[in-house]
């Protein structure tokens, strides 16, 4: 069933995009991730322009991520402060990312910039879970063998402007997470993703919070940060595609309710490496469009989106 989407001024089949947001809240139920870093590049194989992908993807992690936000709160595994200190850095991320966007759009480069990015983020990202996924492996294979030492303190508790962090248990400057904050704004809005697949690590290994607390405050920061992306996009780009929205949203709440339930029945080690495969999966698609000739090598465009 064709529906035409008036913002992206494309006719798509509605099933085939209910289908890519029920497969993105399947991956959301079962990995733990919104999924706005898989949903945009598979919102460009359907034909939908990079700029209203990156603009309406992050529709769906603003929905699936309050949903599962909600669960958190009920768990009392939410730094409220720390992620407070994230959102205003997010804030400001976005704001820039927002600035960047624009430039590259009005030279005309922002397809080619926003694939670019995603293939270097991707590859990446997938490289280092597919690493860490295998290591997990071994390790649970051989339980008496050495285990990483406990992290000491690092360059982080040297900084000024200290706060206390009482769910988290850290006593830290307000640095790092503002300039984390700030990163993971500024990818929001360049790329449509909510940024959690670097702002976990991130917390982890760099601002040393509690595995626990960190889901629950990430997800905070990310549904602040990406309405507000949501907003930018469409009072300033008009690139917001409430038709597409709504269908990824649809898709997204049946899909992670059996993903929920599949992840389940997996070991941890076993949904990470699946994750990590569709991610260069994801990435090695990206970077043959990029590399490949197009079957057609010009077009004609209205100077539209």
């Amino acid at each position: 069933m064709q529906i035409y989407l008036p913002i992206a001024e494309v006719s798509v089949d509605a099933f085939l995009l209910l289908g890519l947001g029920g497969l993105v809240g399947l991956l959301s139920g079962m990995f733990g991730v919104g999924g706005g870093f898989l949903i945009t590049p598979l919102l460009f194989f359907v034909g939908i322009p990079p700029a209203v992908a990156v603009a309406t993807s992050t529709n769906q992690i603003v929905a699936s991520s309050f949903s599962a936000l909600l669960a958190h709160v009920k768990r009392k595994t939410v730094d409220f402060r720390m992620g407070t200190v994230l959102l205003i850095g997010g804030l400001i991320g976005s704001s820039l990312g927002l600035v960047v966007f624009n430039y590259l759009r009005a030279l005309g480069q922002v397809d080619l910039l926003v694939n670019l990015f995603y293939v270097v983020f991707l590859g990446t990202i997938g490289s280092l879970m597919m690493i860490e996924s295998l290591n997990a492996m071994r390790r649970a294979r051989n339980p008496s063998g050495p285990r990483r030492a406990r992290r000491q303190h690092n360059w982080v508790h040297k900084l000024p402007l200290k706060v206390k962090f009482r769910v988290s248990g850290l006593y830290i400057s307000v640095v790092p997470p503002l300039l984390v904050g700030v990163f993971v704004g500024i990818l929001s809005a360049i790329m449509g993703v909510g940024g959690g697949f670097v702002m976990v690590p991130a917390m982890i290994y760099l601002l040393g919070m509690p595995t626990k607390v960190v889901i629950g405050t990430s997800l905070f920061q990310i549904i602040f940060v990406t309405s507000y992306t949501t907003m930018l996009h469409a009072t300033t780009n008009y690139t917001v595609d409430i038709v597409l929205a709504l269908l990824l949203i649809v898709g997204g709440v049946i899909g992670a309710q059996f993903g929920a339930i599949l992840g389940l029945r997996l070991k941890a080690e076993q949904l990470r490496i699946l994750l990590a495969l569709l991610v260069l999966l994801v990435c090695g698609k990206l970077a043959l469009d990029l590399l490949l000739q197009p079957a057609e090598l010009y077009s004609i465009s209205t100077g539209g989106v």
